[in-house]
């Protein structure tokens, strides 16, 4: 029995997910049915048609089911965003020549049931799709329903830029940097709320708790921000809407990049099961209209690159970082790309790009100013609530004053990502989805942008899950990762975290919520959320724990 590894021709290499690997620990299979037990198999071995029945005749109604949880879940996430301002939505005054709201109020209660219930639905469609092998590209539209693969996907984006922002007022804070930045001022050193005599159609929006907040975002970020302003113009709608714009044509360019970087039909299956048709990561990133999606559309472009292109990778690179600091592991990764290059080659490489990312970083941090990293050092000590490390903050600071307990957990934290990214790449990093195990020398493009993905997935997971410091729209670039690593029990983990993170920021603002209503989720995003988080790290330990208790070492080298 052959399995495929995405490769246009066979590799040879047999990958068996019995109940000992890690592949599957405890899960029927990542991909889906007992018909050819393997990581990802294209079709039932031929001795097996009872089990090739069984796939056909459940396919068809958890198919169905599935698509009815994305119909629904989609469009309850796109009714919040298009309906009138509420607790998850705030209102962004006259439309202008942007798209305005339905003519539908809903209350505090209703949206954060109705978000709620979207993100559950969007979860278990993905979790269908996982469990019964949509991820590895088994199941297909019959042929007169086929239609071209970026139909969908576009007017799915469409459909985005006829609503408005959720779950935050983020976009808000955006439109306001942008604003100030348009009419000459530093974002970085101007509170949103002081510029203009606080008269400002757009600035004087900005709402609690970021209305005397400077800028934390990175210059080119901040770039973007003021094109949107220039467009837009005085009117808070329409800047909002181009900033969408880049939001959505973000999140198609990290389809497109993955697709071109997946390797046949079981990885492009993968990536439209987690990342274009995942209402949990559509809600939280593109409706969110969050910058870190754009910043993970930058890292994605600037991996790719590098393994052809290190000249224009380093530009990228260096927007990249420019657009949110914390994706300088973007440059890490690609340098584990490069590991096995020739020393020619690889100093070569280095040279080119860390003078064109230096070039760019350099000269957008010049033009940004001075102050551009005030807030960031500021914003450095933060623990927000819903993580593992909440919990610990509160127990210390009973017998420690409380910055002192916030630097030991930041101090803790850094080794923790240090463990857990090493744990990560035990169970992603033994085999790629190029047939190679991790120590053969990557030598085509395409093996080296895999190192370099798998690379990149594991130290932006590793910061999401264990950071003092998150927000569901973190965990975007392990989302933008993910389709390219082969199927594990991480996907249904990281699912799970994902949903519960994002239902823990439901609504998602601190106005416009009832007492009830109030009580109600931030008691969920205080002790559920640390507690799921918690549960997480010990689950991705009993998994690795399993994986190497049960391993066998290696009889003979791979096939290839």
């Amino acid at each position: 029995m052959i399995c495929s590894t995405g490769s246009p021709v066979p590799t040879g290499e047999v990958r068996f997910t019995a109940p000992n690997n890690i592949g599957t620990s405890g899960l029927r299979s990542p991909c889906g049915g007992s018909a050819a037990r393997t990581l990802c198999t294209g079709t039932a071995h031929r001795s097996e048609p009872e089990a090739e029945i069984r796939v056909s005749g459940s396919g068809r109604w958890l198919g169905g089911l599935r698509g009815a949880a994305l119909v629904v879940s989609f469009g309850l996430l796109l009714l919040v965003a298009a309906a009138g301002p509420s607790a998850a939505k705030p209102g962004l005054g006259p439309r202008g020549w942007a798209p305005g709201n339905l003519p539908i109020t809903l209350s505090s209660a209703v949206v954060t049931a109705t978000l709620w219930t979207a993100y559950l639905l969007g979860a278990l469609a993905v979790g269908i799709g996982l469990w019964h092998g949509k991820g590895c590209g088994h199941y297909r539209l019959p042929g007169r329903w086929r239609v071209n693969p970026w139909v969908w996907p576009v007017a799915l984006g469409v459909l985005a830029l006829l609503t408005a922002p959720i779950g935050s007022a983020d976009h808000i804070n955006y439109a306001a940097y942008g604003r100030i930045t348009a009419q000459g001022g530093d974002p970085y050193l101007v509170a949103p709320s002081t510029w203009a005599g606080g008269l400002d159609p757009v600035t004087s929006a900005v709402q609690l708790p970021w209305r005397m907040t400077p800028s934390i975002y990175g210059p080119f970020g901040t770039a973007l921000q003021t094109l949107s302003s220039f467009v837009g113009g005085d009117n808070l709608r329409q800047t909002v809407w181009v900033w969408q714009l880049f939001i959505v044509v973000a999140w198609l360019t990290v389809r497109f990049l993955l697709r071109r970087a997946a390797v046949g039909e079981v990885a492009r299956g993968r990536v439209d099961l987690l990342w274009t048709a995942n209402p949990v990561v559509f809600g939280v990133a593109v409706l969110g209209a969050h910058v870190d999606l754009i910043a993970s559309a930058l890292a994605l472009a600037a991996v790719f690159l590098a393994a052809s292109r290190p000249w224009i990778a380093g530009l990228v690179l260096g927007a990249t970082v420019s657009t949110k600091i914390t994706f300088a592991i973007v440059a890490l990764a690609i340098l584990w790309s490069w590991r096995f290059l020739a020393r020619k080659d690889l100093v070569r490489n280095v040279g080119a790009m860390a003078i064109s990312s230096l070039a760019i970083f350099v000269l957008l941090h010049l033009w940004a100013g001075p102050h551009v990293f005030d807030q960031l050092r500021k914003a450095s000590q933060g623990v927000s609530l819903a993580t593992v490390w909440r919990p610990v903050v509160n127990l210390l600071s009973a017998v420690m004053a409380l910055d002192v307990a916030r630097t030991v957990v930041s101090v803790a934290s850094v080794v923790a990502v240090i463990v857990l990214a090493w744990v990560l790449w035990a169970l992603v990093g033994s085999r790629s989805a190029t047939g190679r195990d991790r120590f053969t020398r990557p030598t085509s493009a395409a093996q080296q942008r895999q190192a370099g993905m798998t690379a990149m997935f594991v130290l932006a997971t590793a910061y999401a899950l264990v950071t003092p410091y998150a927000l569901p729209w973190y965990d975007t670039l392990t989302w933008a990762t993910l389709p390219l690593m082969l199927a594990t029990a991480l996907d249904p983990i990281l699912l799970a975290q994902l949903t519960v993170m994002a239902m823990a920021y439901v609504p998602g603002r601190v106005v416009a919520m009832s007492t009830d209503v109030e009580s109600l989720t931030l008691g969920f995003r205080k002790i559920i959320g640390p507690l799921a988080a918690w549960l997480v790290v010990l689950a991705i330990a009993g998994v690795a724990r399993r994986g190497w208790s049960r391993a066998s070492p290696p009889t003979g080298p791979l096939a290839s």
